[in-house]
C-alpha cells in the first residue's frame, strides 16, 4: 500500500472550514479541479455508502463512494468505485482540525492505494500534488 498526503493551515476556524468541506457532492464549490458533482440516485450526500459522481476538469469522470462521515473529528473518508487511476483499490480522508494557537484550520488530506510500484511515484504527484495539493491551496485562498 502506497500513502499520498498533503496539509495546510486554512485562515478560518475549523468550524468554519468543516461547514463548507463538509458536503460529500460539494466539491466543485471549492476544488478548481472539479467542474461538478451528483450524488447518485438522488440520494443524501450525508449518507454513508452515498456514491458521488464527479466531472473533473480535463472532461474526466471519477465515481466514488462515502464510507465514513465524522462530524465531530470533522472528516469523511471515501473510496474511489471508478475512475481513470492505474489502482486496484483507493481510500482517502480529508480532516479538518483547530490550531489553537492561532484559530486557524488545520486541514489535512491523505488517500491509501493498491497499485504496481512502478505506478506509485506518478500517483503520488497525481493525488498528493494534484488532487489534494490543488484542493487545500483553493481552500486556503477561497478564506483568505
Amino acid at each position: 500500500m502506497a500513502r499520498s498526503y498533503a496539509s495546510a493551515v486554512v485562515p478560518a476556524s475549523a468550524d468554519e472550514v468543516w461547514s463548507l468541506v463538509r458536503d460529500f457532492n460539494g466539491l466543485p464549490n471549492w476544488h478548481p479541479a472539479i467542474t461538478g458533482s451528483e450524488i447518485e440516485g438522488g440520494g443524501s450526500a450525508e449518507a454513508v455508502s452515498a456514491v458521488r459522481a464527479l466531472t473533473l476538469a480535463d472532461g474526466g469522470a471519477v465515481r466514488e463512494r462515502l464510507v465514513g462521515l465524522d462530524d465531530v473529528g470533522r472528516s469523511y473518508t471515501y473510496e474511489i468505485v471508478t475512475g481513470p487511476f492505474p489502482i486496484r483499490s483507493y481510500r482517502s480522508t480529508i480532516r479538518v482540525l483547530p490550531v489553537t494557537a492561532t484559530g486557524q484550520a488545520f486541514v489535512e488530506w491523505f488517500g491509501d492505494y493498491d497499485a504496481d510500484a512502478a505506478d506509485e511515484a506518478e500517483l503520488d504527484k497525481a493525488f498528493a500534488g494534484g488532487v489534494y495539493g490543488t484542493g487545500l491551496k483553493a481552500l486556503a485562498e477561497r478564506f483568505s
